[in-house]
């Protein structure tokens, strides 16, 4: 499978790819300078200031956007103004890192400590209403989060496991039911999924270099190896959701190495996505 880069390395630390028709097409992270990244359709690169650190983004159903934060959410009206919610927490260790929608449209929003120390992270979740609640404990590194087409199951990382798990949802009950769904082998660890329509999970590898494609039953089936080795999101993007978008970091790496890390990758697997979910509030 061809890869090509489609952006010069203009983050450092690039994340949460996600594409959405309401805001013109594909959106991005500099996660760690705090900053949106939007491709506009002469394909140059807006790039806009949101908070010390921007962690995840999705689209609202009235227009505008929800983020992940440093230590908490965030709502951007239609007309861009961002308003930052109360903080979660004031422990400036920890920071978030990575979220999603569910189909009833709640966002979440996973953290970790900065030095990663073992199960500082959590799961926290924003309703429509403005209420928050912390539905996972004990993370290391909450990553990537998202739904089966049908809704029924969630695919999450937590860095540290090594694996991806898989939990049964449902709108009265949450996630339930949390067991493994793919031990993730080296080199590299799981980082940020996305999920395409036919069931398949794909998982960019953290310092291993790739994109992994499991099956709706677990098995790998599909290794795309990138130029970088520090992938860390993907998502399904283009009018027709068949192109994967790739983004990378060159966090912790030595001057001069690697110079296309940082840079947003893509290519065209064979499968189409699911259109992003959308917060409700």
């Amino acid at each position: 499978m061809k890869v090509e880069q489609f952006t010069e390395p203009l983050a450092y630390h690039g994340e949460g790819p996600v594409w959405s028709e309401a805001w013109g097409g594909l959106r991005w992270l500099d996660m760690l300078a705090g900053d949106v990244l939007s491709l506009a359709p002469d394909a140059t690169v807006v790039r806009r200031h949101v908070d010390t650190v921007v962690a995840a983004v999705r689209p609202r159903r009235g227009g505008g956007a929800v983020l992940g934060v440093e230590r908490g959410f965030a709502l951007e009206d239609p007309d861009g103004k961002v308003t930052l919610l109360d903080p979660l927490w004031s422990d400036e260790r920890v920071r978030m890192n990575e979220g999603g929608c569910d189909p009833d449209g709640r966002f979440y929003c996973g953290s970790m400590e900065y030095d990663t120390r073992r199960g500082a992270g959590a799961l926290h979740r924003l309703d429509p209403d403005g209420s928050t609640a912390t539905v996972l404990d004990a993370v290391t590194i909450s990553n990537g989060l998202e739904w089966s087409p049908d809704g029924g199951r969630a695919y999450y990382v937590d860095t540290g496991t090594g694996r991806v798990d898989v939990f049964d949802y449902d709108r009265e009950h949450g996630l339930t039911g949390r067991r493994p769904f793919a031990v993730v082998p080296g080199p590299g660890k799981p980082d940020g999924l996305t999920v395409d329509a036919e069931g398949g999970v794909w998982v960019a590898l953290y310092d291993g270099g790739a994109v992994r494609r499991y099956a709706p039953d677990g098995t790998l089936d599909e290794v795309v190896d990138l130029p970088v080795t520090k992938v860390t999101a993907c998502t399904f993007g283009g009018p027709e959701l068949d192109r994967l978008f790739i983004t990378t970091s060159r966090e912790h790496l030595a001057p001069g190495a690697e110079p296309r890390a940082g840079a947003l990758f893509t290519c065209v697997p064979g499968v189409r996505g699911v259109p992003v979910r959308e917060f409700a509030g």
